[in-house]
C-alpha cells in the first residue's frame, strides 16, 4: 500500500476484485491547514486507513468505500460548507466528524438538521452535548470538562497525601476545549450559550476537591500569543508544586514546556492536555521527561474492536498503520480509527445507510452489546457522551517513551509514576 493520501479523492485500495455496488461515499472535513493542521492531517490518516482495510476486505455491504475529504483550513465556516456540500452535491450516504470542539459545535447544528448521524472524534466541550442535537456519539471517554478527574484520582491513588502537590497553577489557550478543561478544574458553571442557562455546576472544581489550593490562573489569547517567557517566569515566581497548561494543540503545549524549561521552574508536577504526539517529543526532547498528559489511547491497551465483521485489535491496528505509513500511530489516528470502526459496525448491523437507522442502532448500545472499537467498548447516554469511560494518564519517561501510568487496573503494562518531577532536562 502506498503512504501517500490524496485529498478529496477515494481513500479505496486499487486492488484487483471482482466489481462491487455504486461505491459507498463518506465525507469528512478536517483541518489540512491552519491552527490545527497537526492534528487534522493524522485525523485524515486514521480514516483512510480505516477504509483502505475494509475495501481490501470487500468493503461495506458489498460496496468500495469513497471516502471524500476536504480540507476546512480549520475555519468553522469553511468546515459547515463542506459538511452540506457532501450531503447536497456529493451525495454522501454517511459522515466522519472533524477535529476540535471549535469546529464541531457549529457542525453539530448543521449535521442533525440533515438528519445524519454524527461521530465525533475531537469534540469534547459540554455545551455541544446540551443543545438536544440528535446522532451524536463521541469517540473519546468523556466531555473536557471532565478531563481533571483522572488527574485528580491518579494523585489520589498514586501519591501518598503527605507528598501530594498543595498549590497549583492553571493557564490555559482562550479555545474552545481548553475554556472546557479549566472549568472542571476550577469548578466554574458552564451555561448554554444559546439561552444563557445553566448547563452544569462544577463546583467545587477537581482542584478544591483535592485541597489544592489555586496561586495564580491565567488564560493567553486563543491567536498569536507569543509571551511565552513572561507566562513562565510568572508561574515560576508562585513556586506552585502542580502546573496545569491547558493548549489548544501540540504546538502550544511544546511552547510552554521550552518556556518553563528556559526559566528553570521546579514543580513537583506537570500536566499538559496537549502533548501525547511525537511531534511534541520531537519539539521539546528530553525537557517532556515526567510531564503528564490525559489521553484517549495507548499502544499498550489490549482492545479488541472489530473490523468488517472481525475481531481487529489495538495491535493490529498499530501493525497497520506502521505498514501503511512507516511510523507509529497516535492518538490523534486511533480515535478516528475507532470513529471509522464505529459506523462501519452500524451499517453492517442495520444492513443500510439510512442514517435514521443507523443512529437508533448506536442509540441502543448496552454494555452487553457495545460497538468494539481499538479504544475499548462504547456505550453512550442520552446527549452521546459515553458511559463509564475513564480518560487514561500517561507520562513521558526514559527519553521519549510515552509510558501509561493510569488506572493501575485498566489493564497490564502500567509504569511506575515518576514523581516529583525531576527538573527540566
Amino acid at each position: 500500500m502506498t503512504s501517500k493520501i490524496v485529498i478529496a479523492v477515494t481513500a479505496a485500495m486499487a486492488l484487483a476484485a471482482p466489481a462491487l455496488a455504486q461505491d459507498l461515499k463518506i465525507g469528512a472535513s478536517l483541518p489540512m491547514t491552519g491552527n490545527f493542521s497537526v492534528s487534522g492531517e493524522k485525523h485524515q490518516q486514521g480514516y483512510a486507513l480505516c477504509a483502505n482495510l475494509l475495501n481490501a476486505d470487500g468493503g461495506l455491504l458489498g460496496r468500495k468505500i469513497d471516502l471524500v475529504v476536504s480540507d476546512n483550513r480549520s475555519d468553522n465556516a469553511t468546515a459547515i460548507s463542506q459538511y452540506e456540500r457532501f450531503i447536497n452535491v456529493n451525495a454522501v450516504e454517511a459522515v466522519f466528524g472533524t477535529f476540535s470542539s471549535r469546529l464541531t459545535f457549529p457542525v453539530a447544528s448543521i449535521l442533525s438538521r440533515y438528519g445524519m448521524v454524527h461521530p465525533i472524534p475531537a469534540g469534547g466541550a459540554l455545551r455541544i452535548y446540551t443543545q438536544g442535537y440528535e446522532g451524536l456519539y463521541y469517540l473519546q471517554p468523556n466531555a473536557a470538562e471532565y478531563v481533571g478527574s483522572s488527574l485528580r484520582d491518579m494523585i489520589r491513588d498514586r501519591i501518598a497525601a503527605a507528598d501530594a502537590p498543595k498549590t497549583a497553577v492553571i493557564v490555559w489557550a482562550d479555545d474552545f476545549f481548553a475554556n472546557a478543561v479549566a472549568a472542571g478544574f476550577l469548578g466554574q458553571q458552564v451555561m448554554d450559550p444559546a439561552n444563557g442557562s445553566l448547563v452544569a455546576d462544577l463546583a467545587p472544581g477537581y482542584l478544591a476537591d483535592s485541597g489544592i489550593e489555586v496561586l495564580m490562573q491565567q488564560q493567553w489569547p486563543e491567536e498569536g500569543f507569543n509571551d511565552w517567557l513572561n507566562l513562565a517566569n510568572s508561574i515560576k515566581n508562585t513556586k506552585a508544586e502542580l502546573i496545569i497548561g491547558l493548549t489548544a494543540s501540540a504546538e502550544e503545549a511544546s511552547q510552554l514546556t521550552r518556556a518553563l524549561q528556559t526559566v528553570r521552574a521546579d514543580p513537583k508536577m506537570v500536566y499538559l492536555s496537549q502533548g501525547t504526539q511525537s511531534e511534541y517529543y520531537e519539539a521539546v526532547g528530553n525537557a517532556s521527561n515526567g510531564v503528564l498528559v490525559h489521553t484517549s489511547w495507548h499502544p499498550n491497551a489490549p482492545f479488541v474492536g472489530v473490523l468488517g465483521s472481525k475481531p481487529f485489535s489495538n495491535a493490529d491496528f498499530i501493525a497497520a498503520f506502521q505498514a501503511e505509513y512507516g511510523f507509529m500511530p497516535d492518538e490523534d489516528s486511533a480515535i478516528p480509527f475507532a470513529v471509522c470502526q464505529t459506523i462501519a459496525q452500524a451499517i453492517e448491523a442495520t444492513g443500510s445507510t439510512d442514517n435514521a437507522k443507523l443512529d437508533a442502532w448506536l442509540g441502543a448500545r448496552t454494555a452487553a452489546e457495545p460497538v468494539k472499537t481499538i479504544l475499548g467498548d462504547f456505550v453512550w447516554d442520552e446527549r452521546g457522551l459515553p458511559v463509564g469511560k475513564p480518560f487514561l494518564m500517561a507520562q513521558w519517561q526514559n527519553n521519549g517513551e510515552l509510558n501509561f501510568v493510569y488506572p493501575t487496573n485498566a489493564f497490564p503494562g502500567t509504569a511506575d509514576l515518576v514523581y516529583p518531577k525531576n527538573g527540566w532536562q
